[in-house]
């Protein structure tokens, strides 16, 4: 087996770096000796957080707003932090969770979902990836999520933004490979995070951590690989399904609850969140 990238010196992008995996994820790169960009919409949040994750590390930690549904803003955000040189990786790992009835959800929650889930991994990858092609070498990492494979009632908006980035990391994978740069995507289920606040666990699968996700993140930067899921064993669980006639998938999902998880998410508890990333007017 090869040896394990080294991080230190790499210079890697991490977007939704303020909260969650992002930040956990900015914590374990520091900590590996990367100089480490994080950019996130909430421009103070992400600049104190980086700033205490420098302060604990010793490592080098800019950090700045990013609005990564907005070109003009990763060109604003690249600007900001290239004293750090050249990206070695970027870690598309922003995304928000509006949950619902997709009868019932109104038009700019669904063009918000898309436009961060979807429209900010393909902004990223533009931005950031010319860069990379031109010097023959660098790697992507794309944050999807289960539902990115198996999708899930009262999420079909985040669903279909997740299965969007799964097609979208599979294809430029292909592309870019002949020019040195990796792409991966990696695959949480549940995450104790604000994201996922409410939403319980389907049965036999317990939540993991952010730090558990920052994990694997590192872990595929290191030694890149297309596809990684968190828990590991959970990839199994949807490969198995996938080869199920469709009445059996169902009867297992209903077995699990995993058909029922976001239906069944603790409105008080995710309150605060909904209010957040939902557009105004919505």
């Amino acid at each position: 087996m090869s040896r394990p990238l080294d991080l230190n010196g790499r210079v890697v992008v991490v977007t939704g770096g303020a909260r969650g995996i992002g930040l956990a994820t900015v914590e374990r790169l520091a900590r590996a000796g990367a100089r480490v960009a994080a950019g996130d919409l909430d421009a103070d949040l992400v600049v104190r957080t980086a700033g205490e994750v420098a302060d604990r590390t010793g490592a080098v930690v800019l950090a700045g707003g990013l609005d990564v549904a907005d070109p003009g803003s990763w060109e604003e955000f690249l600007a900001t932090v290239a004293p750090l040189g050249p990206v070695d990786v970027l870690v598309n790992n922003a995304g928000i969770m509006p949950l619902g009835s997709v009868l019932e959800e109104p038009t700019d929650v669904a063009r918000a979902i898309v436009d961060v889930n979807l429209h900010g991994v393909i902004n990223g990858t533009k931005a950031v990836a010319p860069g990379m092609v031109d010097r023959g070498l660098g790697h992507i990492v794309n944050v999807a999520s289960a539902v990115g494979r198996v999708a899930v009632a009262h999420g079909a908006t985040y669903s279909a933004s997740k299965f969007a980035v799964v097609g979208f990391t599979e294809a430029t994978r292909a592309e870019l490979a002949p020019a040195g740069v990796h792409v991966s995507m990696v695959l949480p289920t549940v995450v104790r995070t604000e994201l996922a606040a409410g939403v319980p666990a389907a049965r036999g699968v317990n939540p993991v951590s952010a730090e558990d996700v920052a994990e694997v993140i590192v872990e595929t930067i290191q030694r890149p690989r297309a596809e990684s899921w968190v828990p590991r064993w959970s990839k199994g669980v949807s490969r198995a399904a996938d080869l199920m006639p469709q009445r059996a998938k169902e009867a297992l999902a209903h077995l699990m609850k995993a058909d029922s998880v976001l239906a069944e998410a603790d409105d008080d508890a995710r309150a605060a969140y909904e209010a957040r990333v939902r557009r105004p007017g919505s």
